[in-house]
């Protein structure tokens, strides 16, 4: 999933988003930051809504059922892996991949999952910590390999 697939995908559904908060569009506009005729515009599909507005909007209702629908239910880390091409460091605690993710290997402690809804590849640790995120399947499976040939 790149940057210009998630805008679309966002601006496609802000509607939906919108409506499923329950917000009118002048309450929307102004908790995301965007004029209300910027907001009506991207509604209708003539224009598509600018990064930051994403990220304002998948944070801001990353709990709507749309959000999740889109991304799983963890919008932000699919954002985060996108904005900094992967992610190579001890984040956050995740709950383990119950729902929105394919185990694709486990050894050592390490778990390699995919996202079912955005495609991208994640490394938990023991703890269910997220050490590593990327959309570069290769790139998962070298760094699991990495993690878990010393064990």
């Amino acid at each position: 999933m790149t940057r210009d697939e998630i805008i679309l995908k966002v601006s496609e559904k802000l509607r939906l988003i919108r409506t499923e908060a329950g917000y009118t569009q002048d309450k929307m506009a102004e908790i995301i930051g965007v004029s209300k005729k910027t907001l009506v515009q991207i509604e209708k599909g003539r224009v598509l809504a600018n990064w930051s507005t994403v990220v304002a909007i998948c944070a801001l209702f990353r709990e709507t059922e749309t959000v999740q629908f889109l991304f799983g239910n963890e919008p932000l880390e699919v954002l985060e892996t996108v904005a900094r091409e992967g992610i190579d460091y001890r984040k956050m605690k995740t709950l383990g991949g119950r729902i929105w993710w394919r185990v694709i290997s486990k050894k050592s402690g390490y778990i390699l999952q995919q996202n079912i809804l955005s495609k991208h590849f994640r490394i938990l640790d023991e703890k269910n910590y997220r050490i590593f995120s990327s959309f570069d399947e290769k790139l998962s499976k070298q760094r699991f390999k990495e993690l878990t040939k010393s064990e």
